[in-house]
């Protein structure tokens, strides 16, 4: 083999190695996974509801503003009207003396109005005046002579079950008269439009509250707290404070206060006592009540009791600390009317 030969070989040989090298490089890389590019994660933060107001009679923070007139219904409390029906939906309940050391409730609703109310009980002279004072739109079954007179007269807008038994108002048949009157909150609705009386609200309660259970601070311990009426443990308020919920839970004769409807248990962030002036004015043990002068209150909340005191601010029972409404923790109410004899002292006691 010449030389010229031999060269010509060598570069064909030189070729035929790179040929072979580039088609192993791409068997190499067309049997490599593909790696699928990192795709970037778009965080999307979610948008918190704009709380732009405040319930009234609750301070609860709401998206949108609620301006219906408070409704103000007298609720019967006796054991054989238990459980009632509505109260685990009520922004404050207030417990009177009726007669005697029996207790009603004046339940008012403004953030909801429940389904079902009741059972229903009749008016008293001081329950008319409560909802003149809170402007509320007052329901009652039955009346005592004084508060007829001031219902009849117009001096509040009312429905009463007089008038409407068997149409507005509802017997249930599970219970015996006079524990078994009920209206639903389309009724009561339907009832201010037969008085002709706006359900738009128009007066603002004087109530201060917290921003946060945090803040309320100030007090002695108190986890456990005896509210009496007399001696009948039929009447006697045991409110317990459930540090997890901020909260207190109600008894009474070792039964917890349930809502009929829902069965859920009244839990309340505020319990408050107001010492008044009660005078027995007849034979019945119906009462005459002093809801002008103010005076000694107890403030429970996250778990501490405060001495403070009350008064009527414009018509509406408010509790004040050196004449400035006290902050309540933000939800509901439960409100005390206990009288002055035998006394704040004796009426309440609480424990750490």
């Amino acid at each position: 083999m010449d030389r010229k030969m031999r060269g010509w070989l060598i570069c064909m040989a030189i070729i035929l190695l790179v040929l072979a090298a580039c088609s192993k490089k791409e068997t190499l890389e067309d049997s490599l996974p593909e790696l699928e590019e990192d795709e970037e994660e778009v965080l999307i933060e979610e948008e918190e509801p704009v709380v732009s107001y405040r319930a009234p009679f609750t301070g609860m923070a709401i998206e949108e503003e609620n301006l219906r007139r408070p409704v103000l219904v007298t609720i019967n409390n006796h054991p054989l009207a238990r459980s009632q029906s509505g109260i685990s939906d009520a922004d404050i309940i207030y417990e009177f003396i009726a007669e005697a050391n029996v207790t009603r409730f004046l339940a008012l609703f403004q953030s909801e109005l429940p389904e079902e109310i009741g059972p229903i009980r009749s008016a008293r002279d001081y329950f008319v005046h409560v909802a003149q004072g809170l402007d509320a739109f007052y329901v009652a079954h039955g009346y005592s002579p004084d508060a007829q007179k001031l219902l009849q007269s117009g001096f509040v807008d009312n429905v009463n079950g007089m008038q409407y038994d068997g149409t507005l108002f509802k017997r249930s048949t599970d219970r015996k008269a006079p524990h078994n009157s009920y209206i639903s909150g389309d009724n009561v609705l339907v009832a201010a439009d037969k008085a002709n009386a706006s359900m738009e609200m128009k007066k603002m309660p004087p109530l201060s509250f917290h921003d946060a259970l945090e803040d309320a601070k100030i007090g002695d311990d108190a986890f456990a707290i005896t509210v009496r009426y007399g001696t009948d443990p039929n009447f006697t308020s045991n409110h317990v404070y459930d540090a997890d919920k901020g909260t207190y839970t109600r008894t009474v004769n070792e039964r917890v206060t349930t809502d009929k409807v829902n069965d859920e248990q009244v839990e309340v962030a505020n319990v408050l006592v107001f010492e008044v002036d009660y005078s027995v004015i007849d034979d019945i043990g119906r009462q005459a009540v002093d809801l002008e002068s103010g005076g000694k209150a107890l403030l429970f909340q996250a778990g501490l009791a405060q001495a403070i005191n009350w008064k009527n601010d414009n018509g509406i029972l408010t509790p004040v600390v050196n004449g400035i409404p006290a902050k309540l923790v933000p939800g509901k109410t439960w409100i005390h009317i206990v009288p002055t004899k035998p006394g704040m002292e004796t009426s309440v006691t609480y424990t750490p």
